[in-house]
This record gives structure tokens, C-alpha cells and sequence, in this order.
């Protein structure tokens, strides 16, 4: 899509480009490059973070009283395209691009005042409890148990595949607080704090040798209920308006469009018509998801809800994320370099990683980090409901079946 940016915007791109230049570090940048999924390793990520709270810029989305830029839909994809290209890592978005949100819709007056400024300073960092062992893309068959007992809910049970448990303080968390032949009444949103007594977290060792999701078990957890945000036995109300941030509230297509280019330098030798339609039919899809992604999110913007778009954008995005993937170990070839990874090394299997001088595309290593975003991708189309279920989604909303 070619885009008619105005004057404006390309002084605020020029803006953008000159912090970034600044406050970029070397170290930041190679945790950028290096990151293997979604997420950016924990301790660059939030000191990226507290480089951009400082500026008033870490939450681009959020109103402006409540300490968001006020920017307008092209500026935020303007930001987005510009700390990709320069290789900024990611913030979590549990809390920042999630919880936050609803917080501000669903939040008490208290709620929104102790945990809104702390989540833009990085003293708040959530993760998310949603889905169990036996409860997955089926989330409302969830059962972990909120008992009421005087101002408390005690909580028992599991959560799973839970992103960055291990360094998060608070965790929104759904919960089955009444049991009624309706599976998605009587669950309750619940903020529990993970320092509480009864909470054990359990690393899950992915394929890659890294350590980001983990299992929780809560043993009588005694949580206040003025944590519980909306209405006990109304929680899913409150998570499928989450699940529109989850799905839709980010732009994919800026990240897209560079792991294209990435695509394209590391088989600048390859010679073969079908890689080359492969990855031209793929930055098409990206074009035509870069203007589904300017629809929901001016719909986000204002407060409108985006319906299938958000499931369309998850689709799209994932699945072309998978292709560029797989377009990349293959362009690698035989000189894809994996760096064997060790679940114990501190700061994840690419930590300390130095790529070496020959064999790699301008000096980055595309061909070592491959094969993991390889295997950290397959998960795309899974988590955050899987796409046969965004399917459904779309089948029922937007074609009434």
C-alpha cells in the first residue's frame, strides 16, 4: 500500500528516527535483532521501557489523562514501522496493551489509580492467567475455583503456557467463582498479586531451549475482592473485550514487512522462481493486512468495537508470520547456525550470542536465530484463540452462519 504521508507525519517520523538514533544503545538494539518470537528478552525490554515512560511514549494507545501520547492511528503505525526498523525490542503487552485497557472500561476509580501509573513504569508487570490444562482454545470451560470467604476470594487450581510468569508481580487471571449449565457464566477477571502465599510457578522449557511460559498452582490463594475487576460471575464480559487488544489491538504489518526484507536479503543468492513468488505473494497479503490493521485499530481508536476484524487480523498475521518464517530457514540453508541452546543460561540460549564475521547477512545473525523463530512461530496460529476458532468467530459475525 502506498501511503500519502502528509508534512506532518514526516516530521513526526523524522522525530521518531532522531530519538530512536539516541536512545537506542547497541545492547538494545542486538536484543531487537535477536529476538527468536514476540517477545524481546525481559531485562532489555524493560529497560526500553523505561527509556520510552521517560519520554511520555511508552503507552502510544492510552488516553491522554491517563498518560497515553494522544497520537492519532498514523502516527502509532508510524512509531511501530520506525522501532522495528530500528530494531527496538518489544514491550510486554500484558499489561501495557492488554490489562490497561481494561482497566480504563471495566476498572474502579481505585484500581485505575494504584495499577495505571505503575504498569507505565514497569513497577506493575502482569502476565496472563486464562488458559488450564484441560482448558485451551475452549477457554470457558476453564475451572479453577474462587470461593467466596468474607472480603476474599480463595483460589484453587492451574494455569498453563502463562508468558513471563516468572518475572511478573500480578497476574490477571480468570476464574470459576459460580458453576452454571452455561460454561461462560460464572467466571470472575481477577488481579492476583503472584507474591501472595499458595502461588508456585513452574518453568516449561520450549523446543528452543528458552524459558518464557510457565505453569501456576494456586493452593487456597486468598485474594480481596476488590480485586476482581467488572462484576464476580461476569468475567467474560470483560475478557472477550480483552481479547479485541489481544487479537487486534497492534499492528502486525510493520514487523511483517521487515522480517520480508530480512527474507529477501538472506536469499539474495538463491536462485529459484517459486522462493521468489513465495515471498513476493506474501508481501501482497502483508499490503492487503496493513489496511485491515488501519480499519480496526481507527475502530479501537475510537472506542468502536472492530468485530471479525480483530480475528481477520490475527489470521492474516500469524499465518503470514509462519511463511516468512519458514521462507527464512530455507533461505538459510545449510548455513542456518542454531546456537545450541541450555535452559538454565541466564538471559535465555541467545544470551552473550556473538555472530561471526563470515556467513552472515550485514553482520546480523538471520541464519543462527532461524531455526528458533522457526519453531517459536508454530505457536502463532495457537495462542490468543486458535485460528480455527477465529474462524468460527468470523463465520458467526460476519456471515451469520
Amino acid at each position: 500500500m502506498d501511503l500519502d504521508w502528509s508534512a506532518d507525519d514526516l516530521a513526526f517520523r523524522d522525530e521518531v528516527r532522531a530519538f530512536l538514533a539516541e536512545k537506542l544503545t547497541p545492547d538494545l538494539r542486538q536484543a531487537g535483532r535477536l529476538m527468536t518470537s514476540v517477545y524481546a528478552e525481559h531485562e532489555a525490554s524493560m529497560a526500553w521501557q523505561a527509556i520510552l515512560h521517560e519520554r511520555g511514549w511508552a503507552a502510544p494507545a492510552w488516553p491522554v489523562e491517563y498518560g497515553g501520547t494522544g497520537w492519532s492511528v498514523t502516527q502509532r503505525y508510524l512509531f511501530a514501522r520506525e522501532s522495528v526498523l530500528a530494531g527496538a525490542p518489544s514491550l510486554s503487552p500484558m499489561g501495557i496493551s492488554m490489562v490497561a485497557h481494561v482497566l480504563m472500561r471495566f476498572g474502579t476509580t481505585a484500581q485505575k489509580e494504584w495499577f495505571l501509573p505503575r504498569i507505565l513504569s514497569g513497577e506493575v508487570f502482569f502476565c496472563q492467567g486464562y488458559s488450564e490444562p484441560e482448558s485451551g482454545s475452549d477457554l470457558a470451560s476453564l475451572q479453577m475455583s474462587a470461593v467466596s470467604d468474607g472480603d476474599d476470594l480463595v483460589c484453587t487450581g492451574s494455569k498453563i503456557w502463562t508468558t513471563h510468569a516468572a518475572e511478573a508481580n500480578w497476574m490477571f487471571c480468570l476464574v470459576r467463582t459460580t458453576k452454571s449449565e452455561r460454561k461462560q457464566q460464572g467466571i470472575t477477571f481477577l488481579l492476583i498479586d503472584m507474591t501472595s502465599p499458595g502461588v508456585e510457578v513452574r518453568p516449561l522449557v520450549m523446543t528452543s531451549g528458552e524459558i518464557i511460559q510457565n505453569q501456576e498452582f494456586f493452593d487456597g490463594v486468598r485474594v480481596p475482592k476488590s480485586n476482581v475487576v467488572g462484576e464476580i460471575d461476569d468475567g467474560w464480559t470483560v475478557a472477550k473485550y480483552l481479547l479485541q487488544f489481544e487479537r487486534g489491538g497492534t499492528a502486525m504489518a510493520p514487523k511483517l514487512q521487515v522480517m520480508a526484507d530480512e527474507v529477501a536479503e538472506v536469499a539474495a543468492s538463491v536462485d529459484s522462481p517459486v522462493f521468489a513468488a513465495r515471498l513476493a505473494d506474501a508481501r501482497i497479503r502483508i499490503d492487503a493486512l496493513e489496511v485491515l490493521e488501519f480499519r480496526v485499530l481507527t475502530a479501537v481508536a475510537a472506542g468502536r468495537d472492530p468485530g471479525a476484524g480483530a480475528s481477520r487480523m490475527k489470521i492474516i498475521g500469524t499465518e503470514l508470520s509462519q511463511t516468512l518464517t519458514e521462507l527464512l530457514l530455507e533461505a538459510a540453508g545449510p548455513r542456518g547456525r542454531a546456537y545450541q541452546p541450555h535452559a538454565t543460561r541466564p538471559g535465555g540460549p541467545l544470551a552473550g550470542f556473538a555472530p561471526p564475521a563470515d556467513g552472515y547477512v550485514g553482520g546480523e545473525p538471520w541464519q543462527a536465530v532461524a531455526p528458533l523463530r522457526y519453531f517459536n512461530d508454530r505457536a502463532g496460529t495457537i495462542y490468543a484463540g486458535s485460528n480455527e476458532i477465529q474462524r468460527n468467530i468470523i463465520a458467526k459475525a460476519a456471515l451469520g452462519l
